[in-house]
């Protein structure tokens, strides 16, 4: 939008020299009607040109307000499309550490306060600089005097407003940091309502709500009261920097020491000079508020994504899986989530991941999602290094599964297909007979065409994770990931569900996260993971032989109602 930005402080430039033009005609009809006493046919050519001026002005105006509302329209929707792509690009890893709200915030409120900054402020920044610049070189030539009034009173009020800036950007960051935390503090209150009312806590987060709103209205006010002072000073530092033009050049009107008509012209000039300078006082408090939220939206812009091959390389059709040393360790993390890790799937093998909680099983998937990136060592596929390999191209050969699916605000036909968005309906209700799904679907009101609601809250957890495996199904990916799916589900639910990932687990390579005995055992190998580590790995019946940390694991759960 260079281009169009250049048009719109182009526009408003032609517009401050028509105002200089109309200036100097009107000047010249006042003296002749007034001191040569010419008659209306006299000047008619200068009205017309007046008019004309005016005109022109008008439509100047409205082409700069029209382009600088381009602009910012344009820069507003780049911002956004460019923030969601680089959360995206992050993944989900980065967003565990953020606050929901804050981040909506981010990307709606704050990305429209910068809606302002570059409709009114930044073109008015512009105008200051060049409007008045052209102005004095019109003066310099006409009266020494008064071309060293203005430059020397002109500084004063961009000098003033500077040191207002100071006040009101710290002032405008504080009221940012309070709509952000205000409005993920809400969020969090929403979608834990039901938790609230269980505990009788509701009344408390109101009153804290109403905490955290009345702290941004006291930040909100003092952004306002600075906002309000510094445009009285601006205003009052330009009409005595107006008045002292007026009575220099009065006095020297009276004594003859300038002609009438360039003494008019030069009063009437005298206010538009500082008129950009009044503006862009008067169009500061947008450009602070747009600082505040500009800091915010480019310090998520800045993080660093994960690193992307300089040359793609093809990965094999047949997966062989290895983890060669792999370490990572999260940001302020005491020790790393896996260390030294190592461990191969064999192509068409089952491997059941297991461990108490933070042994790095989770991690473990992260990384082969290409969610993280290892700090040291290599995740290589049929021998191919996984980090040279295109991520998305990557994932397009898993089926993930997780304890908690998340089913968006669409139909069920919609939600199994997300891995396949152009499957035909016949496809589609295929894999949900093979998830065991199909019966429940079509007992429910509108068949496939059910809305999920939010979150899938319209749907049993069951019902949900059934969908995400017919999901799974119909991605028809050569490797599953499975996360603990089974882990909060009743026998009958998990039974069903069980029945659906035994058709799944056929043909494929997977790599099952569970506690649950019954699924560790459907598994050809079994790895036991502890502090990050490989300490144990082969069959059920060799491990519980051992007696070591598999067997005290089985021991210390039910083996059949485990949750995990």
């Amino acid at each position: 939008m260079r281009l169009t930005f250049m048009a719109t402080i182009a526009l408003s430039v032609t517009g401050g020299i028509c105002l200089i033009a109309q200036a100097f005609a009107l000047s010249r009809i006042i003296r002749q009607v007034f001191l040569d006493h010419a008659a209306l046919e006299e000047v008619s050519g200068l009205l017309l040109i007046v008019g004309l001026l005016v005109t022109l002005r008008a439509l100047l105006g409205w082409g700069a307000h029209r382009t600088a509302s381009e602009v910012a329209i344009r820069v507003k929707a780049d911002l956004r499309k460019r923030l969601l792509v680089h959360l995206a690009a992050l993944g989900p890893t980065y967003l565990l550490g953020e606050r929901t709200g804050e981040l909506v915030t981010t990307a709606t409120t704050g990305i429209d306060a910068l809606d302002p900054f570059f409709r009114d402020y930044l073109p008015a920044l512009f105008n200051a600089l060049l409007i008045p610049l052209a102005i004095l070189l019109v003066v310099f030539p006409l009266d020494a005097l008064t071309f060293i009034i203005l430059l020397i009173t002109a500084p004063l009020i961009p000098a003033f407003m500077m040191l207002i800036g100071m006040a009101a950007g710290a002032l405008a960051r504080q009221q940012y940091a309070r709509l952000s935390h205000l409005s993920a503090h809400f969020l969090d209150v929403t979608q834990g309502l039901a938790t609230l009312k269980l505990f009788n806590r509701s009344r408390y987060q109101i009153t804290t709500i109403a905490h955290i709103s009345d702290d941004f209205r006291s930040a909100t006010m003092r952004v306002l009261r600075v906002a309000f002072v510094s445009a009285f000073a601006l205003e009052m530092l330009a009409t005595l920097s107006v008045a002292i033009v007026a009575v220099e050049i009065g006095l020297r009107l009276l004594h003859g020491g300038i002609p009438f008509e360039q003494a008019l012209f030069l009063l009437v000039i005298a206010p538009e000079f500082y008129q950009p300078l009044r503006t862009l006082g008067a169009k500061f408090h947008a450009g602070t508020e747009a600082s505040a939220a500009a800091e915010r939206l480019f310090a998520v812009l800045a993080m660093p994504l994960p690193p992307r091959p300089a040359r793609a390389v093809p990965i094999p059709d047949r997966l062989h899986l290895r983890f060669d040393n792999v370490t990572y360790r999260y940001p302020d993390s005491a020790r790393p989530a896996v260390d030294q890790l190592s461990f191969e799937i064999h192509p068409g093998e089952h491997v059941a991941l297991v461990g108490e909680s933070g042994s790095g099983k989770s991690t473990t998937a992260a990384l082969l999602l290409r969610f993280l990136a290892p700090d040291s060592g290599q995740i290589t596929v049929s021998g191919v290094d996984l980090a040279q390999a295109i991520a998305d191209q990557w994932r397009t050969r898993i089926a993930w599964v997780s304890q908690s699916p998340h089913l968006f605000q669409t139909t069920i036909a919609d939600n199994i297909r997300l891995g396949r968005p152009a499957a035909p309906l016949e496809d589609v209700m295929e894999a949900a007979r093979l998830a065991e799904a199909h019966e429940f679907i079509q007992a429910l009101p509108q068949g496939y065409d059910t809305p999920c609601g939010e979150r899938g809250l319209r749907l049993s957890g069951g019902q949900a994770q059934r969908i995400a495996i017919a999901r799974a199904f119909l991605t028809d990916a050569p490797l599953l990931v499975l996360d603990e799916m089974t882990a909060f589900l009743d026998p009958q639910t998990e039974a069903a569900v069980q029945s659906g990932l035994r058709r799944l687990l056929q043909g494929r390579t997977a790599l099952v996260i569970t506690h649950r005995l019954h699924t560790i055992m459907q598994m050809d190998r079994i790895i036991v993971l502890h502090a990050g580590r490989v300490v144990e790995e082969g069959t059920h019946s060799q491990l519980m032989n051992q007696a070591g940390r598999y067997r005290a694991l089985v021991e210390v759960f039910d083996p059949v109602t485990h949750a995990g």
